[in-house]
């Protein structure tokens, strides 16, 4: 696997057309690669940013959580959220790079992502290719943050090696690779999380990928969620005094 990271310009509050971004910084694009791109330009592209000094923080997360969890619950004084089917810090609002703006996450990601499929298909006349779309989260007991896909089109999110033998013939029960979440660690790693500038990347040389000439079925994407109830962490997770947000449970996603 190869990430080549893409510098631009810095991306401006007002600006609004993300597939001009592409044309202007992707002058290649070869069967069988995938783009990255950070949430923080598509959500910027979209209009979705608010002035901080116009704004009540606390408020603006409870309303585009699903569920959230009052900051005073934490040492770290964060509003742990739900958003997006998503364990995630602020609903996912973040003001760095922002230039004096909250920056929130993007509405209806999938759509995006397969817009932007479709767009390489016909610039570049690939039918195969793939597009990721990235922000950073947290991950418990691990300090740091790393990349995590906020919505993918054109590939396979997993493989599935359930039934599959190990090294021993011994069949395998639960193991399914996220290959969605993997490609987007890389990708953000490689692109950093500072002033890099680099918020495209292009990720090439993909044995372990399947990709598809279509855009995720709603089984495919359903298939990524767990329901709290359900989830090996749900005797944590539903322990907790967890409050309702503004946003309606996965209202934006598709």
């Amino acid at each position: 696997m190869i990430v080549h990271t893409i510098q631009t310009h810095k991306i401006a509050i007002d600006e609004r057309d993300l597939l001009a971004l592409l044309d202007r910084y992707l002058t290649t694009f070869a069967a069988g690669s995938i783009l990255a791109i950070t949430s923080k330009i598509v959500a910027i592209c979209q209009g979705r940013t608010i002035p901080i000094s116009d704004t009540d923080k606390q408020a603006l997360i409870e309303q585009e959580a699903e569920l959230f969890l009052p900051p005073t619950l934490n040492p770290a004084n964060v509003t742990l959220t739900i958003k997006h089917g998503r364990l995630i810090p602020n609903a996912g609002i973040d003001a760095s790079n922002g230039d004096g703006h909250y920056i929130l996450w993007p509405h209806a990601p999938q759509q995006v992502a397969n817009a932007v499929r479709t767009y390489l298909q016909q610039r570049f006349g690939c039918p195969l290719v793939g597009v990721l779309i990235t922000d950073s989260n947290v991950t418990p007991l691990r300090l740091g943050v790393t990349g995590v896909a906020v919505a993918h089109s054109g590939f396979l999110a997993l493989n599935d090696y359930v039934g599959a033998p190990d090294l021993f013939g011994r069949p395998l029960r639960m193991t399914r690779a996220n290959v969605m979440e993997a490609l987007a660690g890389a990708a953000v790693l490689t692109m950093g999380e500072g002033s890099e500038q680099t918020p495209l990347a292009v990720i090439t040389d993909l044995p372990f990928v399947t990709f598809q000439a279509h855009e995720p079925t709603a089984a495919e994407l359903a298939q990524l969620h767990i329901p709290l109830t359900e989830d090996l962490f749900g005797p944590l997770l539903t322990s907790v005094p967890w409050r309702q947000g503004g946003a309606s449970a996965g209202g934006s996603v598709d």
